[in-house]
């Protein structure tokens, strides 16, 4: 049983039978919504996963791998697996693979996903853009590094972050603080943005607030207009075995002449 709908479309793939599931608000096949849900990856309801008795429980590592003990006091197996850079993902699926007895399919879904990566790379120019990938919420804006899922699919295409081997905060490892005037000094040849809140109202609130900067209007990224704003779902939820369509989103926005 999954804890986490990111991990159902890889289990999809492999043939997993599933006990029950989390609810999700994407992500959920056919085969799996008529299952039990048990609560969301950030509140899960214990008894019911108990309840339906699993084989195994997959839990996600920082997001609800602190019931592991609950579910090792009832004899249940648990294993805490990770989905945020493509690494973690291509290991996810081995492990899939090994435990659903599909050791072949999930080498050939890694081998898949290799390929389609690197057909995008292919299609790039040989240089190496410098980028900076910020995270906007309501309340701060943050720095991405390459533990994020954004940071990890920038890796993948060759670009160089400017915030690569910054410190990270002490209750988030994949960010940074966020300095405009480190930005400014930096001054990378593309901007990307990701937020949780709705795309739309994120980007008219942070051009409003570029356009009323000098700071901003200073910046190489801004005047060319290289500043894009990406979608969560693949770049804050976990694209899982969908990483080559954030490769190729995130390089399509680099290089829309090479995409066409």
């Amino acid at each position: 049983m999954p804890l986490s709908a990111s991990f159902l479309e890889p289990l999809e793939k492999l043939d997993a039978g599933l006990a029950a599931r989390v609810a999700a608000k994407t992500g959920i096949s056919e085969k799996y919504k008529s299952l039990p849900e048990v609560g969301n990856v950030y509140n899960v309801n214990i008894e019911k996963v108990i309840a339906a008795h699993p084989d195994l429980v997959i839990c996600y590592k920082d997001m609800n791998d602190k019931f592991v003990h609950n579910f090792e006091e009832n004899n249940i197996p648990v294993i805490v697996l990770e989905m945020r850079t493509y690494a973690q993902v291509k290991n996810t699926v081995s492990v899939l693979g090994k435990i659903t007895g599909n050791e072949a399919k999930a080498e050939e879904l890694n081998k898949d996903m290799d390929e389609r990566i690197a057909a995008v790379r292919e299609k790039m120019p040989q240089e190496s853009k410098r980028i900076a990938i910020l995270h906007s919420t309501a309340q701060n804006v943050t720095v991405q590094l390459e533990g994020s899922i954004a940071g990890s699919t920038a890796q993948l295409l060759g670009f160089t972050n400017i915030a690569a081997g910054s410190m990270p905060l002490e209750n988030n490892s994949t960010a940074a603080p966020y300095s405009l005037e480190t930005l400014v000094a930096a001054n990378p040849d593309i901007i990307y943005i990701t937020s949780m809140g709705k795309l739309e109202t994120v980007q008219d609130a942070m051009l409003k607030s570029i356009s009323a900067s000098p700071a901003w209007q200073s910046l190489a990224a801004v005047r060319s207009g290289h500043v894009y704003f990406l979608p969560q779902e693949l770049f804050l939820l976990s694209p899982g075995i969908k990483y080559p369509q954030a490769a190729e989103y995130m390089a399509k926005l680099a290089y829309p002449e090479k995409f066409e």
